[in-house]
């Protein structure tokens, strides 16, 4: 059942039993080779083939009316293979006469395979911007609307812009959503046939219109305000419902984000003396000793207070007054103080920009304006960084990435690194992941990943290792995983006199300009997250004569889906390439997942110098990545299963999220 009747279409959220979830991770293998058997029917690439005729002979005019005609054969009935096929030959030729694109076959069975609601799995640099035209064109000329969802608005914005001649060709309007746009610009963009997005701002208007509908939002009650209210809820509505999302970098978006809830808030303290109240906490916060008063227990770096630290708080709260008074508020304040001075570091959780703190998306490298932590954290961290302290914000609806895209009527997904998680998509959103073979063979290499015992070790091996490769006359994109580090490494490179370009949330205006120059012979590009997922690095044969781009990763993600991303910037659609991680055992995915027993012998083995320290050191960081990867798979699970919980209250309560 579907809400499409009751005024906005959505799926309604199903509860399911631990039956139900068992059988759906023991079908996954099944359904995962049933797919892949039916999409890769070549009969459905010459099926396309033979319309190429066809499509050909339509002059620009004829174009409109070859889509219309097509509406009438999608519409009636699911997607008939037939007119599927003809549509791929229609927008096949309509790229090839607008952006001089022309979809390989490969990418015909990528198209299907988002068609038929799955996950394609795409090598790194295969075109699935160009792909998923295919599935959007065909839906949209169904009279579906479409989302396609990426990961920033940088992404969005060029996608829309350098796909949009193709849907234009056809007669379909084609819009994009990016932060700081008003309402009314949002509602006319949704509006459009297909709308370029990201996961962030389409949740957040999603959850905006879940407040201005509230649980009662039947077709009949919504269309009635329109005769007798002076703003009707439709009016107000910014999405027309969830109908189909095409999700890039799917494994990002559904698997690595799904871990933080999303929450709208609204404004709710903030007078003076609350705002000393977070200046006391960080000045007697700074008084307490780690191991003595507190400790930072696991790899969650939860903050947990000693009982010679209670008593410490208990003692100074009878000078201090007011909300010290009470034990709890007391307890939480200084957990966030010690919160934002051990766990929240300038230059890689937030930036300091223009007076304001600005958080840093983990996964992206980019600021996210205008979002803050909650229950205080925010206005702690602004009170260390002695920036103005803005007012507390409460929370207003909040809602997972799980619960929120498990409501799309349709539902699909592309990446280039699925296979880890493909059990996971299956379970959670019911998506079986279909790989897709490349157009043309992969001249990627690897070497193996060298590690150091100091960090200044590691430093100093990275700029011998840019040096070299510039001086064979090779572009090097170099991957960080913060701005503070990014910036160190600069600095180190400008005492050498390597002239190179950084990319990071400080330089986010320059992105495409960097990017633009990154594939130039001698080129060196420092860069955070932001040169990761979606960033197309073209060469020119000058590059490509020399080896093409070489990749170095200066630390191990806690994933290692995100390390094959940043890999994946070389080596795309067949030109060469090179990629290594060069780390140290100071780096934190090592400190902090890695197991004390395997620190312990690794160290011991690099005082002995042979070659089982190599096979040590592999191994412990395999073992690191794996316990990393664990704990996220944890934490989601938890959030899913809290988020259902909440949701089951909030019915019985009548609210709305």
């Amino acid at each position: 059942m579907t809400l499409a009747q009751r005024g906005y279409a959505e799926k309604i959220d199903a509860r399911t039993t631990w039956l139900d979830r068992g059988l759906t991770r023991l079908s996954a293998p099944v359904v995962r080779r049933l797919s892949a058997q039916r999409v890769h029917d070549p009969a459905f690439v010459q099926q396309v083939a033979s319309f190429d005729p066809w499509a050909k002979k339509l002059g620009d005019q004829e174009f409109a009316a070859a889509a219309v005609d097509l509406r009438a054969a999608l519409r009636r009935r699911d997607f008939p293979t037939a007119a599927v096929a003809q549509t791929f030959a229609l927008v096949r030729e309509a790229a090839a006469r607008t952006i001089g694109q022309r979809h390989f076959d490969v990418q015909l069975i990528g198209g299907r395979i988002l068609l038929e609601g799955m996950v394609a799995e795409m090598a790194t640099g295969e075109g699935k911007t160009l792909t998923a035209t295919l599935a959007a064109c065909t839906a949209a000329l169904a009279g579906i609307p479409v989302h396609v969802v990426t990961v920033n608005d940088y992404l969005a914005g060029r996608d829309a812009e350098w796909m949009g001649p193709i849907y234009q060709l056809l007669g379909l309007s084609v819009a994009k959503i990016v932060h700081g746009m008003e309402p009314e610009a949002r509602r006319a963009a949704y509006g459009a046939d297909v709308t370029y997005c990201t996961n962030k701002e389409l949740a957040f208007d999603y959850l905006k219109d879940r407040i201005v509908l509230g649980r009662e939002a039947n077709r009949l009650q919504l269309e009635l305000e329109l005769l007798y209210s002076e703003r009707p809820r439709l009016g107000r509505l910014l999405l027309r419902g969830l109908h189909y999302a095409i999700v890039d970098e799917a494994d990002s978006v559904l698997i690595d984000e799904a871990k933080t809830p999303l929450i709208i808030s609204g404004v709710a303290g903030g007078d003076s003396a609350e705002q000393e109240s977070y200046r006391a906490a960080l000045a007697l916060a700074k008084e307490l000793e780690i191991h003595r008063d507190f400790v930072i227990e696991g790899r969650e770096r939860i903050i947990r207070i000693l009982p010679a630290g209670l008593s410490r708080l208990a003692a100074r709260a009878e000078s201090l007054g007011g909300v010290w008074i009470r034990r709890q508020w007391r307890e939480e304040l200084a957990r966030q103080a010690l919160a934002a001075l051990h766990l929240f570091i300038r230059d890689k959780q937030y930036l300091v920009k223009d007076g304001k703190v600005q958080i840093i998306d983990e996964y992206t490298g980019r600021v996210m304006p205008d979002r803050s932590w909650e229950h205080g954290l925010h206005q702690m961290i602004e009170a260390k960084e002695g920036c103005a302290v803005t007012r507390r914000i409460d929370p207003l609806a909040r809602i997972s990435y799980q619960r929120f895209f498990r409501r799309y009527l349709r539902l699909a997904g592309m990446t280039g690194t699925a296979r880890e998680v493909a059990g996971e998509l299956w379970s959670v959103y019911q998506l079986a992941t279909v790989s897709v073979p490349t157009h043309r063979p992969l001249k990627r290499r690897g070497f193996p990943t060298r590690v150091y015992r100091s960090a200044d070790d590691k430093w100093r091996a990275i700029v011998s290792r840019i040096e070299e490769q510039q001086n064979a006359g090779r572009p090097v994109l170099v991957g960080t995983r913060s701005v503070a580090a990014s910036e160190h490494l600069s600095r180190l490179l400008s005492a050498r006199g390597l002239d190179h370009r950084v990319l990071n949330a400080r330089q986010d205006r320059e992105e495409a300009e960097i990017i633009a120059a990154a594939g130039e012979r001698c080129r060196i590009t420092v860069a955070t997250n932001m040169a990761g997922r979606g960033t197309d690095i073209r060469l020119p044969q000058s590059s490509r004569n020399v080896g093409g781009l070489h990749v170095i990763a200066t630390e191990l993600h806690e994933a290692r889906r995100i390390d094959r991303q940043l890999f994946g910037r070389c080596g795309r659609q067949g030109d060469p390439g090179t990629y290594e991680a060069i780390i140290s055992l100071e780096d934190e995915l090592v400190r902090i997942y890695a197991h004390s027993g395997w620190r312990k012998l690794t160290a011991l083995l690099s005082r002995s110098g042979d070659g089982a320290n190599d096979w040590a050191r592999a191994a412990m960081l395999a073992l690191a990545q794996r316990a990393a990867e664990r704990l996220h798979y944890r934490m989601r699970r938890q959030l899913l299963k809290s988020d259902d919980q909440l949701a089951a209250a909030l019915a019985f309560s009548g609210r709305a999220e």
